[in-house]
């Protein structure tokens, strides 16, 4: 077998009709295909992070404990309340705050909620009003039966055990 070697430009084979593969010449359509690859991702990949803020944020929002009510019109209407007195400027009102809501939570669970959880804050029209009518001070918890007469009343701060057992 002899082989014949032989020998063109590239510019005579151009000439002629002739295509030349050139590996330089297939590397920058490998690097297009590959941007275009991770163009069709982007989108799927922002789906995924925007879904997964939005999952995120909404598991913070139910985890949230809910906020006591201000307004003391449901005292008397059936069913016992407990109010506190609540000034934001003392440390316990953050901390007597907390020991409601765990009461809150195992009444919510155990009980069908047969209290309600009120709030007087101090400085607020009808929390001052409130606290004028029963000559309550900062940090007082408030507990009426359910036709609405204050029947007990203590400073803060009680746990959550001692208020369940305040309140049963």
């Amino acid at each position: 077998m002899d082989y014949l070697v032989v020998s063109f430009k590239k510019s005579q084979l151009l000439k002629e009709g002739f295509v030349i593969k050139d590996k330089s010449m297939s590397k920058p359509k490998a690097k297009l295909k590959a941007k275009s690859n991770s163009t069709r991702r982007m989108p799927w990949t922002a789906i995924g992070v925007i879904t997964s803020i939005v999952l995120i944020i909404g598991l913070l929002l139910t985890m949230m404990p809910k906020g006591f009510k201000s307004t003391h019109e449901q005292i008397g209407t059936g069913k016992p309340a407990l109010v506190f007195v609540y000034d934001p400027s003392l440390t316990v009102s953050g901390s007597q705050t907390e020991q409601m809501n765990e009461a809150r939570d195992y009444f919510s669970d155990h009980l069908d909620e047969q209290v309600f959880f009120l709030i007087a804050q101090v400085g607020s029209p009808e929390g001052e009003q409130l606290i004028a009518k029963h000559r309550a001070r900062a940090a007082e918890l408030l507990l009426f039966d359910p036709s609405g007469n204050l029947i007990k009343r203590q400073f803060a701060l009680k746990s959550a055990h001692e208020l369940i057992q305040w309140l049963r």
